[in-house]
């Protein structure tokens, strides 16, 4: 009989490498109560999705053991929606969700779609969902299966405003247990009572009680307390070298006082602590413009939106010239996404792009990066002429450094390749950038530095986000709400 406050997963000394000379995690001890909603944490690459294949034994450590209660049912709900199932119906992507057959599934997706706030039709296909909807999906798939242990990688990507509150309201009331990675911290306060931190540095984690602010205070005391006690092994180990240098040159016995002296300012620097490294956060950036336009960038007179699955025009009246900055608003499914790829490729029947543009388009799902291919190769084909030493400056800013740029991007944790999707629009240097959730999968650290880059953008931009926090800190010139716009009168 299962107990609440039991340890349901524990990890006992694992260590796992990604490849050779890649650890990310070593001897890592920590277990998860029944009941108890954890929060982990990490800089991006750290290994946080690792972490969640190891508890679901998808892979397994080189060393150490990792022990689950007998007959524990584990489900995630992932960051992206795999490829392979983008071409499944809503009711077949269900169906993958159980390793057997399961008759009259439909009642149950009815239930598990009424939970995530989503109306969606059981013969529809994932592909035409929005990115909103796709998150959605992705969390009622792993509800469906009634688990014990829920895993949750970055639930709030690409969800508005509501979806974000729906799932908090959930996650208070859950009664099971879930580990969640997310870099959102109000979502992660509202609910969280402990916090697992795996350090990039020192491949451990560190076992925290209490919310994100809570575990922030504890680091932060923790770490003024190391560096104060170092300065006072400094200060010794200062000391006894200069009174070894001086009895050094007394000769004699005093020579042997001085080796005495020596040891013990060795022994101080055995004593010193490993102080808490913080996540290196990205360097200050800048996208500029490889040759200004003159005049109009952007026109749009008219758009296409989803009501009720359906697509429907809108009148619309915008006209983006360089530095001239367009927020899209909208509710999940809406059809933002679609429309921004749309723009991107000219292919809005009601909008055009002026001859001569050059267009940097980030995705949110990063399907315009080749996951086959090199970060290296990535980079290099955006650029006009290969200049090897100014691309892996520009790698370097965003974290990319070493082996790294030789990785195959399909490799890369989202985050990081988030981070060689900016860095391409940089080396692109384009006139007109659109931006769909460019914070998705993004370390919270980085999203100053990125807002920063963007306000100060030249160019013309369209850009859609759900994140408030971040969007106040960019120039917004023009707001455009999709769903407030009146329908286009036909001719």
């Amino acid at each position: 009989m299962s107990q609440k406050g039991e340890t349901i997963v524990r990890f006992e000394n694992v260590s796992f490498e990604h490849s050779v000379n890649k650890p990310i995690l070593d001897e890592v001890s920590f277990g998860v109560r029944r009941g108890s909603k954890i929060t982990l944490m990490g800089q991006n690459g750290a290994g946080k999705s690792t972490l969640f294949g190891l508890i679901t034994e998808v892979t397994t450590p080189e060393d150490g053991e990792i022990h689950l209660v007998p007959r524990l049912s584990i489900a995630i709900s992932r960051q992206v929606i795999p490829r392979d199932q983008l071409e499944l119906t809503t009711r077949e992507f269900f169906e993958k969700s159980f390793s057997e057959k399961v008759y009259d599934i439909d009642p149950k997706i009815d239930e598990v779609l009424e939970v995530v706030n989503l109306v969606a039709p059981k013969d529809k296909l994932i592909k035409d969902f929005s990115g909103g909807q796709q998150a959605r999906l992705l969390l009622a798939s792993a509800l469906i299966q009634n688990p014990d242990l829920l895993l949750l990688d970055e639930p709030t990507n690409n969800l508005d405003k509501e979806g974000i509150e729906h799932l908090k309201r959930f996650l208070i009331d859950y009664k099971k247990t879930v580990i969640v990675i997310s870099h959102d911290a109000d979502f992660l306060n509202a609910f969280t009572q402990g916090v697992l931190y795996l350090d990039v540095f020192t491949k451990k984690i560190e076992q925290y009680t209490g919310n994100y602010n809570d575990v922030l205070r504890e680091i932060t005391a923790r770490v003024e307390k190391e560096v104060r006690k170092n300065a006072q092994y400094e200060k010794h180990i200062q000391e006894k070298k200069d009174k070894a240098n001086f009895f050094a040159n007394k000769g004699g016995r005093m020579r042997v006082l001085a080796k005495r002296m020596r040891e013990s300012a060795a022994e101080a620097e055995e004593s010193k602590v490993d102080v808490r490294r913080e996540d290196k956060t990205i360097r200050k950036f800048t996208i500029d413009v490889k040759t200004s336009h003159v005049g109009e960038i952007l026109n749009i007179k008219s758009l296409s939106v989803m009501k009720n699955h359906k697509p429907v025009e809108r009148e619309a009246n915008v006209s983006l010239m360089k530095k001239r900055h367009l927020l899209l608003t909208g509710p999940n499914g809406i059809g933002k996404s679609t429309l921004l790829e749309h723009l991107a490729h000219d292919t809005e029947s009601g909008a055009k792009i002026s001859e001569d543009v050059v267009v940097g388009y980030y995705r949110q799902d990063f399907s315009t990066l080749d996951f086959d291919e090199t970060v290296y190769k990535t980079l290099e084909k955006v650029m006009d002429k290969p200049d090897e030493h100014a691309m892996r400056s520009v790698a370097a800013g965003f974290l990319i450094n070493g082996d790294l740029i030789y990785s195959k991007v399909g490799s890369l944790s989202e985050g990081q390749k988030g981070l060689v999707a900016f860095a391409q629009l940089v080396l692109l240097k384009p006139n007109l950038l659109i931006l769909d959730e460019p914070t998705n999968h993004i370390n919270f650290r980085h999203l100053p530095i990125i807002a920063k880059a963007l306000d100060q953008y030249e160019g013309a931009m369209v850009l859609v986000s759900h994140v408030p926090e971040f969007v106040s800190q960019i120039r917004i010139d023009e707001t455009l709400d999709l769903e407030s716009l009146k329908p286009l009168k036909k001719k």
